[in-house]
């Protein structure tokens, strides 16, 4: 049987120069329907995950869409019993992602996509560099088998990081991917712009993968961290039995009573 709450993410870089005046009549819908999440608007575009009733979210979705901008609006959908999100928050941000690197448009150039039935294939020859790009936290809870941390605690972290390990000379085939794929935009962008020529990234990101891949088939290991109050998904997008330390951000069992590593008690 289908969960009641549905939670819905998406995102598209798309330029908005009017976006401030998007942001009062779209926490209005959000909130006269019940909708709860994070929704981050800027002059590159819109990154959200909201999550309510289905009628309340595909509102929400329609009120989006009806801006031709966003009418091809591409959404990742879960379920779960209740919803994971304690408010709702639009807010208005330089960046939908922070990489703070100027000159990087993902409007422009990005990084080749590969579908989930895809990747496997990919990331199995010799000759890719697999790259995680997310922060370290979330690879200790579950990584791709045989994948490079770069062992970032922030994603504006990241370009210092892939410059001083990767070398387009060396590094010729990079495939990358991130939770649900808007870090690789920009990340995938910021290697094309620094001279790399084969650059490839994960269509919809883990969680795509994680959707689609039957776990007999799955390269993947571990759990993959979300945020928000579910904290990890395993295959089928089902909640996992991971969680972080609040304090050290370790990663715990769920039933653990305290963090091994720090003896906190506050788990996310």
């Amino acid at each position: 049987m289908q969960k009641p709450i549905l939670i819905a993410s998406c995102y598209k870089f798309v330029p908005l120069p009017d976006f401030r005046e998007l942001r009062l009549p779209l926490l209005d819908l959000c909130g006269a329907v019940g909708v709860r999440g994070t929704i981050l608007l800027a002059h590159e575009g819109i990154n959200a995950t909201i999550a309510g009733e289905r009628a309340a979210v595909a509102a929400a979705l329609s009120h989006l869409r009806a801006d031709p901008r966003l009418a091809d609006l591409s959404v990742k959908e879960s379920y779960h019993d209740t919803i994971p999100f304690g408010r709702l928050k639009v807010r208005l941000k330089r960046e939908i992602v922070a990489l703070k690197t100027p000159g990087v448009d993902p409007g422009t150039r990005v990084g080749a996509y590969v579908e989930p039935e895809n990747w496997n294939q990919l990331i199995s020859q010799a000759d890719v560099t697999l790259l995680d790009a997310r922060n370290n936290y979330e690879v200790r809870m579950g990584t791709f088998r045989g994948s490079w941390n770069p062992e970032t605690n922030a994603f504006h972290e990241l370009p210092r990081s892939m410059t001083q390990y990767l070398d387009p000379t060396i590094h010729k085939r990079i495939a990358m991917f991130c939770t649900g794929g808007i870090r690789c935009e920009k990340a995938t962008a910021f290697l094309l712009k620094e001279g790399f020529k084969e650059v490839y990234h994960l269509r919809g990101g883990i969680l795509h993968y994680l959707e689609k891949v039957e776990q007999a088939e799955s390269l993947w290991q571990g759990e993959c961290f979300v945020f928000d109050e579910r904290v990890s998904l395993g295959h089928d997008l089902q909640k996992g039995a991971i969680a972080i330390c609040d304090d050290c951000k370790a990663v715990v069992k769920s039933e653990d009573d305290a963090c091994q590593h720090c003896g906190s008690t506050n788990f996310l």
